[in-house]
């Protein structure tokens, strides 16, 4: 002990005893766990399990879990790892039994992609939008675009004028109106995934400037319709489809028939000399020649 501290005291209760230890309760045995199913245009639906306190008295469980919002990888979702730098939003609207039925609340991309994308000696133009699909749902859509070097372009660096980038913002704009109020939200999650709105942006402002690696990288929810359900089972209905939204189908079983191989047939004599693979001897058999 070191000269001159004091002792701590203990604490001592009036009837001379220690203070009693207080129990300690395993906090999940007062959760239930539910599973999340993704909408019917993903591959994998099952995204994982979250948990939720008890139902105690007026606080229903399965009211309160309504509304949460998960945050799942494309990659999960498709079985790509080539999406992993898409990060889909998906948001709790009704529960069914022990299953969550989620519908679409957002996408973002990864920081990583986003400062991946930026480099010198370009241009970068951003644009944001706010559209209303068919179904009622506001979203808040963001763009991003570069500029890029035309065929016989000698600088080093292609910047464009802000007058040119004036224009290809409004082009952006009016690009994301035109995709976005003709479909409802799921369509609209369609074409984000495999880029068709970032396709349609580029083959329009090549006039004005060539651009590259331009993509909807982020969408948020503004508002959404009052819940119906028959809308939303719709979503969950249905085969898995791919990123495109084409049916996968079924499949394809295993024809494979061990009998259908040809025989091989053993050689018989001498290996002529022609067909004999030539090495050169090593030095030590060059000693004993």
């Amino acid at each position: 002990m070191t000269v001159g501290k004091a002792k701590k005291k203990q604490m001592v209760n009036k009837g001379g005893r220690g203070g009693a230890k207080k129990k300690v309760a395993d906090p999940f045995l007062k959760k239930e766990w539910y599973e999340i199913r993704a909408p019917a245009i993903f591959t994998n639906r099952h995204v994982g399990r979250t948990f939720i306190n008890k139902s105690v008295g007026n606080s229903i469980a399965s009211e309160n879990i309504k509304g949460r919002v998960f945050s799942v990888s494309l990659a999960d979702l498709n079985s790509n790892e080539a999406q992993s730098f898409r990060v889909i939003k998906l948001r709790v609207d009704d529960v069914q039994d022990r299953t969550l039925i989620t519908n679409f609340h957002g996408m973002d991309f990864t920081s990583e992609k986003i400062k991946s994308l930026t480099r010198k000696g370009q241009t970068l133009i951003e644009a944001i939008a706010e559209v209303k699909t068919t179904d009622g749902h506001t979203l808040r859509l963001f763009c991003i675009g570069f500029t890029k070097k035309r065929p016989n372009h000698l600088k080093k660096a292609c910047y464009c004028q802000s007058s040119q980038a004036r224009r290809i913002r409004k082009k952006m704009v009016e690009i994301m109106n035109r995709e976005a109020s003709s479909c409802d939200i799921k369509q609209l999650f369609d074409k984000f995934i495999p880029e068709s709105i970032g396709k349609a942006i580029e083959k329009e402002c090549h006039g004005i400037y060539p651009l590259q690696n331009v993509f909807v990288w982020k969408a948020k929810v503004l508002k959404k319709p009052k819940l119906d359900l028959n809308k939303l089972m719709e979503f969950h209905q249905g085969s898995a489809t791919s990123a495109t939204g084409e049916d996968l189908g079924e499949a394809i079983a295993n024809t494979y028939d061990a009998s259908d191989v040809p025989e091989t047939k053993e050689i018989v004599g001498d290996i002529p000399k022609d067909c004999l693979l030539y090495t050169s001897p090593s030095p030590r058999d060059r000693q004993k020649s």
